[in-house]
Order: C-alpha cells, then structure tokens, then sequence
C-alpha cells in the first residue's frame, strides 16, 4: 500500500458461494415434506433450504448438485455444506460430501478518499469501463487472477473473485491505481 498512509484496508467478505455433490439422487419432494426451513420450487425443479449456523441458503437439485450462498467465509461455507449433507443423510439419502468448491466470493471495502471515476477510466483504459448513463460504478476486470472491481467515487468498491486470496490480491492491485486518481479534498 502507501507509505504514508499505513492504515489497513478492511476487506469485509460479504457472500461466498459453494458447491459439491451428494453422489446419490435426491428425491425434492421428500425434502420438501420432510425437512425443516425448507422452500420447494417444483417450476425450478430445485428446493431452497436455508441453515441458521452458519447462516446459508442451499439450492438443492435432484442431482445431487447443491450450491450453497450467503457464507461469510469460506470455512463457513464447507461447514455449512456439510451440515446440510448431514440434514440430507437423516432424512435418509445416501450422501456422501464430495466435489466441493468455493466458486465465487464477493466482498466490500472502503478507500479512505474519494475517486474521480473518469480520470480512473482513462488511465486504465483497456481494462476499466465506465459507463454512467448504465451503472454509477467503473468496472476493472483482472484477468490474471479472475477477479472483477467496482469501483464507485464514494471510494467504496466490490470485489468478486473466485476465492478470499484472489479478492484481497485484486484489492492489493488496485489501491495503487485508486491513489493515483483520489478526489482532491474540497476547502
């Protein structure tokens, strides 16, 4: 980061989104009838179950694929989605945990300045896009490390990425460039 400012940025992790696979077929109308804090949405051809600790929501296919969402970390997220596998083997599936992995995760934080967004935009040309009249936010993709930035000129931004190392990297790789284009104080 800057020399000057050695405060640390909080990056606060906001959603992780995982998957994995039960190996058996699951029968949703079973789910439905039988589990607890249970949503079936036969037009989707899936049922919703949600877990209070940790706090997810898990999207369940008679596949056996679950994707599970709203985990703050990804240590939250596989134990969360063994939970459920639990919950699925009592209502008596043949689950076995396999195949996980953490797809997405989405986290905020917030610059100590303000960011002129069209200055950012041209100094960045090729990988920033920002278009006002569609979302008040400049879009940087990094390719190298599949992350995508938000960045708003409030100095907020929002970070997805595939996992937490890749969204605090991209947050590392974008600071320097954010500095560069701050909004000057008003007097």
């Amino acid at each position: 980061m800057d020399s000057s400012n050695d405060e640390a940025l909080d990056i606060i992790i906001t959603n992780v989104v995982a998957t994995f696979r039960t190996r058996c077929h699951l029968n949703l109308r079973t789910i439905a009838l039988e589990g607890n804090n249970v949503i079936y949405k036969p037009e989707f051809g899936k049922v919703l179950i949600k877990l209070r600790k940790p706090k997810i929501t898990a999207s369940i296919w008679s596949s056996g694929k679950i994707i599970c969402t709203g985990a703050t970390s990804e240590d939250d997220a596989k134990t969360g989605a063994r939970r459920l596998a639990r919950v699925l083997q009592k209502l008596g599936f043949k689950v076995r945990f396999s195949a996980f992995k953490v797809v997405n995760v989405l986290a905020v934080c917030s610059m100590p300045f303000a960011i002129q967004l069209i200055d950012f935009t041209k100094k960045n040309r090729p990988i920033a896009s920002y278009e006002p009249e569609l979302h008040p936010a400049a879009t940087y993709r990094i390719k190298l490390i599949k992350a995508t930035v938000q960045v708003f000129s409030t100095g907020s931004i929002t970070v997805t990425g595939p996992n937490v190392q890749n969204v605090a990297t991209a947050v590392e790789q974008i600071y320097p460039l954010l500095f560069e284009c701050k909004r000057p104080l008003c007097k």
